[in-house]
């Protein structure tokens, strides 16, 4: 995921300026696929009585949603209804009405279906998180958004489920024996990949990989750690000027020399995107490629992961070579004497 940046706060600068649009507007373009009757029980209040006044209001605010399509129509069932009532004002940002300006105004509509919304109610009910304040960056897997929670900011990685988003993906799960007897079902891999990026992450924080932290999952939704301060996240490794690229690239070569040799795994989407400079230091990201080693492409991944690497230095006037790099990651380390 390259994750491009969609949001800022207001007053920062910007390079095009969008005006909002209608959000039933937009989601009357949208051609969005309905998605299949759930058990939603475990989601349900203790108390079902509604107010008459409130369940009005209730109405009235999705009523152009009603209105627009069948996506949103769920909520005004009672217990749904009650649901997005009690979470709405936490979802300022994905709405569209804090403090933030957004390139994109159809984030709302790409990513919050009826399971996505559930899995947000859960977590904010066990305190995971407080509110969701605005999207950080997109890709073609997940958008992502920073949020509040009762121990500081984190970012909430929200992966699409729609059908053509993971259709190229199986290569990275097939082979993985962390995930044998995986069926092709749709809602079931989106799944499946999140708590693979989850796995990940925390194989390679174990072995000292610089890599967000991975707080909790539920269905296709990955808390973890936030990156960047109050005005936005961290930059990408392509979009600064590194003052010393060979200290740069020789950090980032040990880090996948760490994450082959002790974490057991190949990165497998390694690229100047998915590299973050954070407080001064060169953090990886988007672990959900990422494979072990017994898996029959892994090192068809470890060298691509490596080859970007010493293309970006040689593109930034370091003169490295490439069976070098590659020799250096995959022999096994002199063990202390």
């Amino acid at each position: 995921m390259r994750g491009d940046i969609i949001a800022r706060r207001k007053g920062a600068k910007r390079r095009n300026k969008r005006d909002w649009t209608n959000l039933a507007d937009e989601q009357a373009k949208a051609n969005l696929e309905s998605f299949p009757d759930q058990d939603w029980s475990e989601y349900e209040t203790e108390d079902e009585m509604f107010d008459g006044n409130h369940q009005k209001s209730i109405d009235k605010r999705l009523e152009k949603l009603d209105e627009a399509g069948s996506k949103f129509h769920w909520m005004k069932e009672k217990r749904y209804a009650r649901m997005f009532s009690e979470i709405e004002h936490k979802l300022t940002g994905a709405l569209g009405k804090g403090e933030y300006d957004w390139v994109d105004r159809r984030v709302f509509d790409q990513v919050f279906d009826q399971s996505t919304l559930m899995a947000i109610y859960k977590l904010m009910q066990q305190d995971h998180i407080d509110t969701i304040e605005w999207p950080i960056a997109r890709g073609k897997e997940a958008h992502v958004f920073h949020a509040k929670s009762q121990s500081g900011p984190v970012a909430v990685k929200i992966f699409h489920t729609s059908n053509a988003v993971f259709k190229g993906l199986m290569q990275y799960i097939e082979g993985d024996p962390r995930f044998g007897g995986l069926r092709r079902r749709h809602r079931e891999l989106v799944n499946v990949w999140v708590q693979k990026e989850h796995r990940n992450l925390m194989r390679m924080k174990k072995h000292g990989v610089r890599v967000p932290e991975s707080l909790v999952t539920r269905k296709n939704v990955l808390i973890m750690e936030y990156l960047g301060d109050e005005n936005g996240p961290s930059p990408r490794l392509r979009d600064v000027d590194i003052e010393n690229p060979k200290e740069a690239f020789e950090i980032l070569l040990e880090q996948l020399r760490i994450i082959w040799q002790d974490a057991g795994l190949a990165h497998g989407d390694f690229s100047e995107y998915n590299v973050l400079i954070h407080k001064g230091e060169p953090w990886i990201i988007d672990a959900g490629q990422a494979v072990v080693q017994h898996h029959p492409k892994a090192k068809e991944f470890l060298v691509r992961d490596i080859t970007r690497l010493v293309q970006w230095a040689n593109k930034n006037g370091v003169d490295v070579d490439l069976a070098e790099s590659t020799l250096y990651v995959i022999e096994e380390k002199e063990s202390p004497k």
